[in-house]
């Protein structure tokens, strides 16, 4: 049997809980906050009770002080002390004590703690304040601070102590005062003390302005009885292990104590002595049953306020929900009706607002659904006929798909017939990086079966040809400008091969894949190297007469007398191409020996402004030559750098003389140096013509040359920028080129950042 509710009982209880649900969280809040206010209120009665309690103690201790600083003062007391006049000190004391009758302990005594004059009965041993001795002979200054006591020191001379035990202690307040002669030494001292008890803290009268479920009294640092004003208090012994501990680091306790029958919130606030030992402490208490009672008035009336508040929701709760009910019932049988297919039903409800509006949109939404049912049927019948001219349309698609599909597999069997016969290795894979082309040149040089790949992740694939080096460039390509390629070279087994990687995108211009152009280009290098040794060692051999050559040319300039001019020219333009050709040689040897790795770099910390500052002074002589200004931008002047400092002089300076021979004159070689993370960019920036993008590429190869007029008119080498890079690299930096925003060329190499200072 299901449960069903009505409309009306669900708005019913729906408010009904609402308005109960708000009533219980401000009932909770209510009850929450009274908690609180006495919470609040009994912690600021114990702060402000013991603030009192510890002004009066203060206010007392200072009055004792004050009215013993006069006496203590005098010039004649000095003389007696240094005299150790017992009889006249004695005499100063008894006339303090008629001032002060309530003064049973007084001492005058020496820097050793020996007692010369007191008013007490005492025997022979340790002064009994010593610890507040040494604290005045420390600080040369009136020290005021509570003590705990032998009771009997406050026995007076000639009079019997029977009053007190042996041993039993009392806290007392006690003042010191330092004589001193007229140099600063230390004559002695004068030490009174009074017993502090809690009826000379707060007087009588006092008390009896004070509430009577207030109690206050000190306690000794045993903590097991408080010395009250009335009656003394014995504190349990669990709770005094409770709160001792925390009173003995200086610390104020808070918390519920129960004495006898009556639960107490209690303060106590330690007291200690002049070495800042623990010796007794402060209590307040204030009792709880009278808070209990307005805590128990303040929760009735609550409760009170809470039954009242129960029973007027249920009447807004049941008024509200027949009043809500009505128009919803009209509007729920309207729905029944529509669900049912008659379109024709309107509801009527004489009301404004919410549920006036609401009864007109469904009225005008039965209006709108009668409309559309006409209009589905009318356009039923068209659809039927559109479905017939599709399937037709359907028809002849199909024929042409058919006649398209022969024609691209021709076409593809064209493309594979020309990938199987290209003597280059063709790979491609697809945007998942896996292999959907693998032709018979790649075969051939990667010794692998193309059943291998297709198909296969590359990342997957562990066979001997290492066709896995390849994976890293692969995720180069995808993550860099989808319209341009680049190329990498692999050493596989013992082939060095050039690989193109070009990525191709498909029709909305996202990465579809990667098409690898693979060669062989081992027998390449083997050649290049062949050249290299064979160069290298032509110029070892054309070194040694070379330099002969120009030795004897240099002899001939110096000594040539009789030499006519033509004959003196001929030899100079021998002497400078002797120079061009030991230059050549000496970049071959340069280059050679860097490839080969016999170069050790001597690295050491630098200073890269006097890098720049040497290559800039260096050229100083060419760049007037050629009518160009050399200026230098540092903004890490202070930062040093790792590096060979000569093979750095010959980077800087092949850059430098490079932008002097291929700057107009009149125009500007400017070098920057700024910190990037953990290099150092150095860039020569000219204003000379900017590289063609077709010779970008060749820059850092060996031996060719740019095609523009500039080139062939000066001339040079063509290893100047290949042995930079070489060097650059073997600091494990990178060399670059760019253009210019306005004109010119920049070139840019790192250097790695030194920790330590040149």
């Amino acid at each position: 049997m299901n449960f069903h509710l009505s409309i009306r009982v669900k708005l019913f209880l729906s408010i009904l809980l609402a308005i109960l649900f708000s009533y219980t969280i401000l009932l909770f809040l209510t009850i929450h906050s009274i908690e609180n206010t006495f919470e609040n209120r009994i912690s600021r009665e114990l702060d402000t009770n013991l603030r009192f309690i510890r002004y009066q103690l203060f206010t007392g201790a200072n009055q004792l002080r004050y009215v013993l600083l006069f006496p203590s003062s005098r010039p004649q007391v000095t003389t007696y002390l240094q005299q150790r006049n017992e009889k006249e000190l004695f005499g100063v004391l008894k006339s303090i004590q008629k001032t002060l009758p309530f003064l049973n302990f007084a001492s005058f005594v020496d820097p050793q703690g020996r007692v010369i004059a007191s008013l007490v009965n005492r025997k022979t041993g340790p002064f009994e304040l010593d610890g507040l001795l040494k604290t005045v002979s420390r600080k040369r200054e009136t020290v005021l601070s509570f003590e705990l006591v032998d009771k009997n020191i406050f026995c007076r001379k000639g009079e019997s102590c029977s009053s007190g035990q042996p041993g039993e202690s009392v806290l007392a307040a006690a003042v010191a005062f330092p004589i001193l002669n007229e140099t600063g030494v230390l004559l002695g001292s004068m030490v009174a003390t009074v017993p502090v008890n809690i009826s000379n803290i707060i007087p009588n009268q006092i008390q009896e302005v004070l509430e009577h479920d207030l109690e206050t009294g000190i306690t000794l640092k045993n903590l097991k009885v408080i010395q009250g004003s009335n009656e003394d208090i014995v504190i349990p012994a669990e709770t005094a292990e409770v709160i001792l501990p925390i009173v003995q680091k200086g610390k104020t306790y808070r918390g519920e104590v129960r004495f006898g029958k009556t639960l107490y919130n209690t303060a106590f606030e330690p007291i200690t002595n002049s070495q800042g030992e623990f010796i007794g402490a402060l209590s307040v208490a204030l009792s709880k049953e009278h808070f209990t009672t307005m805590r128990r008035d303040y929760f009735g009336g609550t409760m009170a306020s809470a039954i009242f508040a129960t029973l007027l929701a249920f009447i807004i709760a049941y008024f509200s929900s027949r009043w809500l009910a009505s128009p919803l019932k009209e509007l729920s049988k309207g729905v029944q009706c529509i669900e049912e297919g008659n379109l024709d039903f309107r509801v009527a409800i004489d009301a404004t607002g919410e549920f006036g509006m609401l009864a007109d949109s469904f009225n005008r939404m039965a209006d709108a659904l009668r409309e559309r049912d006409t209009t589905i049927r009318n356009k039923t019948f068209d659809l039927e006929m559109l479905n017939r001219c599709l399937y037709e349309m359907n028809e002849l698609l199909e024929s042409n798909v058919k006649e398209r599909t022969a024609e691209l597999e021709m076409e593809k069997g064209r493309l594979e017939a020309i990938l199987a016969s290209m003597a280059e290795g063709i790979v491609v894979t697809d945007g998942n990086n896996r292999v959907i082309l693998f032709n018979s040149a790649a075969q051939r040089i990667f010794g692998i079966a193309p059943y291998k790949m297709i198909g296969r992740h590359v990342e997957d694939i562990d066979v001997k040809g290492e066709f896995h080096q390849l994976v890293q460039g692969l995720r180069d390509v995808k993550g860099e400008d989808l319209l341009v390629g680049n190329e990498k070279e692999v050493k596989v087994g013992r082939k060095k091969l050039r690989v193109s990687l070009s990525p191709f995108l498909d029709q909305s211009l996202d990465f579809a894949g990667v098409v690898m152009s693979i060669r062989d280009v081992t027998h390449e290098e083997e050649v290049d190297r062949m050249k290299t040794e064979f160069i290298s060692t032509v110029s070892h051999e054309l070194k040694t007469p070379l330099t002969s050559m120009k030795g004897s040319l240099q002899l001939i300039l110096g000594k040539g007398e009789g030499l006519t001019e033509t004959e003196r020219e001929l030899i100079r333009v021998c002497h400078r191409n002797t120079d061009r050709l030991i230059r050549l040689i000496n970049d071959i040897l340069d280059i050679s020996k860097i490839e080969a790795g016999r170069v050790d770099l001597n690295l050491k910390p630098e200073s890269i402004s006097r890098l720049v500052a040497y290559s800039l002074e260096e050229l100083a002589a060419f760049a007037r030559e050629n009518g160009v200004t050399l200026e230098s931008s540092m903004t890490s002047e202070g930062v040093p750098v790792l590096g060979d400092h000569d093979r750095l002089i010959q980077v800087l300076t092949n850059l430098l003389s490079n932008a002097v021979k291929f700057s107009p004159s009149g125009k500007t070689v400017t070098v920057t140096a700024h910190r990037d993370g953990d290099f150092m960019q150095i860039s020569v920036i000219d204003e000379g013509k900017t590289i063609e993008r077709a010779d970008r590429e060749m820059l850092f190869q060996k031996f060719p040359q740019l095609r523009g007029g500039q080139a062939k008119e000066f001339g040079g080498t063509g290893l100047g920028l290949a042995i930079c890079k070489e060097i650059v690299e073997r600091h494990h930096g990178r060399i670059s080129y760019q253009a210019g925003k306005t004109g010119g060329n920049i070139f840019s190499f790192t250097i790695p950042v030194c920790g330590e200072n040149p």
